[in-house]
């Protein structure tokens, strides 16, 4: 983190640069964060710093501090969640382990305080104040609004943040009591941003062993050795730092509670990733043409170790393959897109939603000119046809959208989700390509064979609530 512009905290710095720290007057700060577009919104949650700033310099490299001498950042922060809303949603119904962990770091191992079934504020309140425990509230984007419970301004944050990063964005709350903290040292498998809501929090981070790590890891004390950043956070300040970071965090002694928001993003998102799941698609489409592909292995191949000649073989196939994903401009499969928008949340509404289940205005005709809604919604792919059978293996183009998801569920990984959207023939992917890249196109000039195609097209997307006619 470089240009600090003065010391985090009384802690001594080693290693790499330190972190980037920057004081923002009342003047300078943020009133409130900008809803307007997806890019506006991350500019106003990391202001005063530079999006392009942030990423040339930050963004999976190393951590950024940001605190806020500004009254009205720090209001708004604790707005977000406070420990006296745990009351209020204890009455609706959460239940330990799926919806809230009662936890204490002790001897550098986390005791997990949990009881059976529901959790009751009474409770969660004894061991909060007696036995020193931290309350983890996971993922409160997943409540609705309520006049006494948790704000929906969560939903609409992340929201706007998912069609930022194009990765799902989860979020967990931690209130920890004075002296006392939640978690031994760890890292985890996720971008993390913090944002402190009440009170003050005291942070220590550490080099990472395992560099943009690709999963969760607890690290002995002794074998991290001195933080190399060291600072206390207040509320309307903010924290980001990359996946395989480790850190701890406690709540000094003498002090009230402290309670802070964790928003993470880009879990399982590498390139590594996308390979695995792009290279599956590209045989497919190679071993339709390449009769090399679908030759026998050789015998008795899977019962010894790889051969030379084998090794060889594959190398030129990946070679081959490279050339061919090089060469295209046509749509690939993805699982990774599916899954994303099946599993991400709605769109934010201040309503009952009708807008993302009733189509509205004019029914479109083929004299109607059209444009696309909810762009940062939809995914378009292309995949073998989920409906036909083994032998045929059809490509079909699919629309999918999370207009249809359910809030209740989101980053819930043990619920069944349902991806919603259209599938087309291939013959449709030219003319869905021109309405994805036009601010607003004529049904009539879709690429497309027939007038009926076209009109049946302009329905399909229009019934889905994917289009409007303007």
């Amino acid at each position: 983190m470089p240009k600090k512009a003065k010391p985090a905290g009384t802690g001594k710095e080693e290693g790499p640069a330190p972190s980037k720290q920057l004081k923002v007057g009342a003047a300078g700060g943020p009133s409130t964060l900008n809803f307007d577009s997806p890019s506006g919104f991350f500019e106003s949650l990391i202001s005063p710093i530079k999006a392009e700033t942030f990423f040339k310099e930050f963004w999976e490299q190393k951590p950024l501090l940001i605190q806020r001498d500004d009254p009205a950042p720090a209001t708004y922060y604790q707005s977000l969640f406070k420990l006296s809303d745990l009351k209020g949603l204890c009455s609706r119904g959460v239940y330990y382990g799926r919806d809230v962990n009662v936890c204490r770091c002790v001897n550098g191992k986390k005791k997990v305080l949990n009881k059976d079934g529901k959790a009751h504020f009474l409770q969660l309140r004894k061991d909060f104040d007696q036995k020193r425990a931290t309350i983890q509230f996971h993922q409160p984007q997943r409540f609705k609004l309520s006049p006494f419970l948790l704000k929906d301004e969560l939903w609409r944050i992340q929201e706007k943040l998912e069609c930022y990063f194009g990765s799902l964005v989860g979020s967990n709350v931690y209130i920890t009591p004075a002296g006392s903290q939640g978690l031994p040292p760890h890292f985890d498998d996720v971008e993390v941003f913090v944002l402190q809501l009440e009170g003050e929090k005291h942070w220590r981070l550490y080099p990472p062993t395992v560099p943009l790590a690709r999963e969760y890891s607890v690290e002995a004390e002794g074998r991290i050795g001195r933080p190399a950043h060291e600072f206390t956070l207040k509320p309307g300040d903010l924290l980001y730092f990359p996946r395989g970071t480790i850190h701890q965090a406690d709540t000094p002694p003498g002090l009230a509670h402290s309670t802070h928001l964790t928003i993470s993003t880009y879990q399982n998102s590498s390139w590594g990733d996308l390979l695995l799941d792009t290279i599956s698609g590209l045989v497919f489409d190679a071993a339709a043409e390449d009769v090399a592909l679908r030759a026998g292995i050789p015998r008795r191949l899977l019962l010894v170790e790889t051969t030379a000649e084998a090794a060889r073989r594959l190398s030129g196939f990946l070679r081959t393959l490279a050339d061919r994903l090089e060469g295209t401009s046509k749509l690939l499969s993805s699982d990774m897109k599916k899954d994303f928008v099946a599993n991400r949340l709605p769109p934010y509404h201040a309503g009952d939603g009708a807008a993302l289940s009733t189509p509205g205005g004019q029914l479109p005709r083929l004299d109607s000119i059209v444009r696309l809604q909810f762009k940062d919604h939809i995914v378009l792919t292309v995949m073998p046809d989920q409906g036909g059978s083994d032998e045929t293996q059809e490509k079909m183009v699919y629309i999918y959208h999370s207009l249809k998801n359910r809030r209740d569920t989101h980053m819930m990984g043990h619920e069944e989700t349902e991806a919603h959207g259209l599938r087309f023939p291939l013959s449709h992917v030219d003319a869905l390509k021109q309405i994805w890249s036009s601010s607003a196109i004529s049904v009539k000039d879709l690429k497309l064979t027939t007038d009926e195609e076209k009109e049946n097209l302009a329905l399909s997307l229009w019934t889905e609530c994917l289009i409007q006619v303007v």
